[in-house]
């Protein structure tokens, strides 16, 4: 779960923070636990909602600063990404800006839809949909970064 937070809130400290947390949730709320799906899964659930709450608290959900700084982000697609590793690319998911860190892992790694999303962090479906658009084109333009150096 140690990997989720990470992706969550991009720190390491605030991450070890959040998985205590989410350990301190899961083992008072284990009676709650049904066996309908994976115990992983219920898990998982549990830790993706602490980060969340977490990114509430400190208002890191706040979508405008980083809507306005991605207006220029070009949306050319590149062949680097075959180039880049796993390991780089949780790197950089973790230098997302919070907002755009976000919806991203809720969408393309949790598998969340845009409406689950948009419940869940109190935006509009179109303001996840855009800030899924503009967390691609700002990781794709870092990694055509990358492959200049």
């Amino acid at each position: 779960m140690f990997p989720l937070c990470i992706r969550y809130v991009g720190e390491r400290e605030v991450a070890e923070d959040i998985l205590q947390d989410g350990f301190v949730t899961l083992f008072t709320r284990l009676d709650s636990f049904k066996g309908d799906g994976s115990f992983e899964g219920w898990a998982r659930k549990i830790f993706v909602n602490t980060a969340l709450m977490y990114l509430r608290k400190k208002d890191a959900l706040k979508m405008s600063e980083e809507i306005d700084s991605a207006r220029n982000l070009s949306t050319d697609m590149t062949s680097q990404m075959d180039d880049i590793g796993y390991k780089e690319l949780m790197r950089l998911i973790t230098t997302l800006p919070a907002g755009f860190r976000t919806v991203f892992n809720m969408y393309v790694v949790e598998g969340y839809s845009h409406k689950e999303i948009a419940e869940a962090l109190g935006i509009s479906e179109t303001t996840s949909r855009t800030q899924l658009s503009r967390a691609r084109t700002w990781l794709q333009n870092k990694i055509q970064e990358m492959g200049r150096k």
